[in-house]
């Protein structure tokens, strides 16, 4: 049986005075495999995650564990707790706007730093040097920002170190009303078929503030830099956003078909020893981040969603249906919408009440079968 640890990290203060504080579980691997970081619910609606990571425990107590294990359930003490009647909002902060999750932070100077000093060191030597490096700077960056730091950008640092400490970086999230997909680096193509989803999206290796992209755009720079002194080396970071189905819901039977998704990924990558976790076989269908398509509402109304998640919609096929009661009786009460390509709906607004120009659908386009 593996003990967990458990600890409370403070990310932030009220106005009150009252701590902000964040649960950390920790299991101990014995040291030969990769160490692993995963966090939830940075967003305050996306709850599936603590679930997720409530079932991940409860398994991992009695797994073979190669590798170390960071779960962080509830990361966003703040947006959890933003509720506005009996929703919750919490996807940007509420004093400046900006979107959670994207307030992380890379420095690419760090990289010529790094060069410099280990040009012909070996791949552990600068994996080690590099993380020191980079968990230096988030530290610099809490303690001596001249003007202080947002809220958000706190607890965002705070995660983004316990994150640079591992090897494996899993964020998990949820969309409006979503299907599952996974947020997926280009180069790391071939660990998506380790995870029972059928949907990929493939993002450029360009950092936009998200923590996937804090924590794999690091590595691939790293990496590129070197390939062009005429070194090839694998430094065995992977990060991914988990896209868990939709937000404001808690499934505690779907979360374990998650968490045993997540362990078969986990078995692949060595970081647990248990046969019971393999990939299932699935048609997986894919496509590059410009080529996932936002559909905005033509015009506003009341939106009968019609096109089922994870389906090839045909061209011509009905989207959706807008229905407009003032148009009854002198004009059009019910329009039907329509594309002119194929597509896959991944996820779609929440409402059934839009306004012209609402974003109501994610689509895949010109996707393939990875």
């Amino acid at each position: 049986m593996n003990k967990f640890s458990k600890q409370l990290l403070t990310v932030g203060e009220m106005a009150s005075g009252v701590s902000l504080t964040v649960p950390v579980y920790q299991l101990k691997g014995s040291g030969s495999g990769p160490s692993v970081y995963i966090q939830a619910n940075i967003h305050g609606a996306e709850v599936q995650g603590n679930a997720v990571i409530y079932q991940l425990l409860e398994q991992l107590q009695s797994i073979e564990l190669f590798g170390d294990i960071t779960l962080v359930p509830y990361a966003n003490p703040v947006a959890c707790n933003h509720k506005n009647g009996e929703y919750t909002l919490g996807r940007f902060d509420p004093i400046t706007g900006v979107n959670w999750n994207r307030m992380y932070h890379f420095n690419e100077s760090l990289i010529d730093s790094v060069i410099e000093q280990h040009q012909d060191s070996d791949v552990d030597t600068i994996k080690k040097a590099f993380k020191q490096c980079m968990l230096a700077d988030i530290q610099d960056q809490i303690d001596h920002n001249n003007y202080g730091l947002s809220t958000g950008r706190r607890i965002a640092y705070q995660l983004q170190q316990m994150a640079h400490s591992a090897d494996i970086v899993l964020d998990l999230h949820t969309g409006p009303i979503s299907s599952k997909h996974l947020y997926c680096p280009e180069y790391l193509t071939g660990s998506a078929s380790h995870f029972n989803i059928p949907h990929t999206i493939l993002i450029p290796n360009t950092f936009d503030g998200a923590m996937d992209e804090a924590c794999f755009c690091p590595w691939w720079s790293l990496t590129q830099r070197f390939q062009k002194l005429g070194r090839n080396l694998d430094f065995n970071q992977e990060s991914f956003t988990v896209e868990l189905g939709s937000q404001e819901l808690i499934d505690l039977d779907e979360a374990l078909v998650d968490a045993n998704s997540i362990l078969s990924y986990l078995q692949y990558k060595n970081v647990v020893n248990s046969k019971r976790y393999v990939a299932e076989k699935m048609t997986r269908h894919a496509c590059y981040l410009k080529d996932y398509k936002v559909y905005y509402a033509p015009m506003g109304g009341m939106v009968d969603y019609l096109a089922t998640f994870g389906e090839e919609l045909k061209a011509g096929e009905p989207l959706a249906r807008i229905l407009r009661m003032d148009n009854y009786g002198d004009g059009n009460a019910l329009h039907y919408l329509t594309l002119e390509q194929d597509v896959i709906p991944i996820l779609h607004f929440a409402s059934a009440s839009v306004n012209q120009g609402t974003q109501l659908y994610k689509l895949f386009t010109n996707y393939f079968t990875l």
